[in-house]
C-alpha cells in the first residue's frame, strides 16, 4: 500500500520532471536533475527512506547502467545502419524489388513495405528506414501518378518497422532497462514484424482492389533473367542480414559480436560499391557517435533516477497496490497503452521506455507478464508513437520528403496506425505470437 509521503513525493518527481523537460533541459540531463533532488529531497518526505550520499548513489547507478557488455552491440548496430545508410542501398532496393512486385494488387506500394522490412533489418531506427526508403520510393511512385496519400501513409506506417525488426535500437533499451536477454528480444521480435508487413501489404492489396482507379497500371514485364539481374545488388546486402541475424538466433554469436560482424561486412559492401570514403567513413563514424552517446546519456539519467526511486520505494509500492487491487491484465495493457500513445505525442520511443521503466516494470512484475512479450509490446506501442502528431518523427521525415502538411500526412497514415492497434490487439490475445519463438530455438 502506497502511503501518502510516497504518493507526495512520487507525484513531485513527476512534476520536477515535465517542469525540467518543459524548460528544455536535454532528457538525460533532465532525468539526472530529477534523480538528485529525489536523492536529497525524498528523505525529508519520506523518513523510512535511507539518507544516500549523492555522489555515491550517483556513481554507483551510472556505472552499473553503462558497464554492459549488452550495451556495447548498441553503437556497433547504429554504425552498421549508418554505413549502409551512405551507399546505394535504397537505390539498389527499389530496382531490385520494383520487377516481383508489378503483379500484386497496388503494385509498387508494396516496394515501401517490403524495403522498410528489409532496410531495418540493417538500420534499428524507425526514421532512418523511413527516410532512406522514403528517398528511391517516393520520387518513383509521383513520377508514375500513384495515389500520394497511400503512398505516403505506407511508408510512415512501414518505417516503423525499423524498431521492431531485429536489430532494434529500442529492443536492446529496453533489454538493458528491463534486465532482459536482448537475444531473446531480437528473436521474439520476428514473428510480430511479419505479422505488420502482412497486414500492411494486406491493406494496400484490398485498398487497391477497391479503388482500382488509382492504381495506374503496371510496369512493361521484365523476363525472369532481367529481374534477377535488377535483383543482383540485393544480394549481398540479403547475405549480411542473414548472416548477422542467423549467428545470433543459432546462438554462434552474442548480439555484440554480431553487431560486430556486422560492422565489418557494411564496410566491406561500401568498399565493394565504391561508396566507401574517408568522409562518408567520418560521417558514419561520428553520425553513429552521436546517436550513441545521446542514448547513453538518457540511460545513465534513469538508471541514477531509478537509483533514487528505489531508495524511495516508490516503484516497489505501486507494484503492491497494483496487485492488490486485482486489475485484469487486459486492464493492465489498456491503460499502459494509452499512457504510451499520449507520451508519445510529446517525446521520443527511447526516452518513453528509460522514463517509466523504474515504475512500469514492478507493475509487470506484480502482473505476471513475461518480460519478453512486455518487451515486443513496449515497441509496438512506441511504433505508434511515431506516427502519432504533433511529435511523430516519421510525419517529420515524410513532410521532409513530400512537402505536405504534417496534418495531412497523419491523415494518410491513420489507416496505418489503426493496422498496429489490431497487431497489438493480436499479440496481446495470442502471445505465443511473441514467446513461442524464442521459446522454441533457445529451450536447448
Amino acid at each position: 500500500m502506497m502511503d501518502l509521503a510516497q504518493t507526495e513525493a512520487g507525484l513531485l518527481l513527476l512534476a520536477l520532471l515535465f517542469l525540467f523537460l518543459g524548460l528544455g533541459v536535454w532528457i538525460g540531463l533532465a532525468l539526472m536533475l530529477v534523480g538528485f533532488c529525489g536523492v536529497v529531497v525524498l528523505p525529508w518526505l519520506i523518513p523510512a527512506m535511507p539518507a544516500m550520499p549523492v555522489e555515491k548513489v550517483m556513481g554507483t547507478a551510472i556505472w552499473q547502467a553503462m558497464a554492459s557488455w549488452t550495451l556495447a552491440a548498441l553503437p556497433l548496430f547504429i554504425w552498421m545502419g549508418e554505413i549502409l545508410f551512405r551507399t546505394k542501398l535504397s537505390e539498389d532496393m527499389f530496382r531490385g524489388l520494383a520487377p516481383w512486385v508489378q503483379r500484386l494488387p497496388g503494385r509498387l506500394m508494396h516496394v515501401n513495405v517490403i524495403g522498410c522490412a528489409i532496410f531495418a533489418a540493417v538500420s534499428g531506427s524507425s526514421a532512418a528506414t523511413a527516410a532512406t526508403i522514403g528517398k528511391m520510393s517516393l520520387p518513383a511512385l509521383t513520377q508514375r501518378r500513384y495515389h500520394l496519400p497511400m503512398a505516403m501513409g505506407s511508408l510512415a506506417g512501414a518505417g516503423t518497422l525499423g524498431l521492431l525488426i531485429p536489430p532494434s535500437i529500442v529492443m536492446i533499451v529496453y533489454g538493458v532497462a528491463a534486465e532482459v536477454s536482448v537475444v531473446r528480444l531480437f528473436i521474439a521480435g520476428v514473428l510480430p514484424g511479419l505479422l505488420l508487413v502482412a497486414l500492411f501489404s494486406g491493406y494496400i492489396a484490398v485498398w487497391s482492389l477497391l479503388h482500382p482507379e488509382l492504381t495506374p497500371p503496371r510496369d512493361p514485364s521484365m523476363p525472369l533473367r532481367q529481374k534477377l539481374r535488377e535483383s543482383a545488388q540485393l544480394v549481398p546486402v540479403m547475405l549480411l542480414i542473414g548472416f548477422v541475424m542467423s549467428s545470433i538466433y543459432f546462438g554462434w554469436a552474442t548480439a555484440t559480436e554480431a553487431a560486430v560482424f556486422g560492422v565489418v561486412g557494411a564496410l566491406a559492401l561500401s568498399a565493394w560499391g565504391g561508396t566507401l570514403s574517408w568522409a562518408s567513413l567520418r560521417d558514419s563514424l561520428m553520425g553513429a557517435t552521436r546517436l550513441a552517446c545521446m542514448i547513453n546519456l538518457i540511460l545513465a539519467g534513469a538508471a541514477f533516477l531509478t537509483q533514487a526511486m528505489a531508495y524511495s520505494g516508490i516503484p516497489a509500492a505501486m507494484g503492491a497496490w497494483v496487485g492488490e487491487q486485482g486489475f485484469s491484465p487486459g486492464m493492465i495493457i489498456l491503460v499502459l497503452t494509452v499512457i504510451y500513445l499520449i507520451l508519445g505525442c510529446f517525446i521520443d520511443g527511447i526516452s518513453m521506455i528509460v522514463l517509466t521503466a523504474s515504475v512500469v516494470l514492478p507493475v509487470i512484475s506484480a502482473a505476471q507478464f513475461d518480460l519478453v512479450w512486455f518487451g515486443i509490446f513496449i515497441v509496438l506501442v512506441v511504433e505508434m508513437a511515431q506516427i502519432t502528431p504533433p511529435v511523430g518523427f516519421n510525419l517529420f521525415v515524410i513532410q521532409g520528403l513530400t512537402g505536405q502538411g504534417i496534418f495531412a500526412v497523419a491523415r494518410a497514415t491513420l489507416p496505418f496506425f489503426l493496422l498496429m492497434v489490431v497487431a497489438v490487439a493480436i499479440v496481446t490475445v495470442f502471445p505465443g505470437i511473441v514467446t513461442w519463438l524464442p521459446r522454441t530455438m533457445l529451450s536447448g
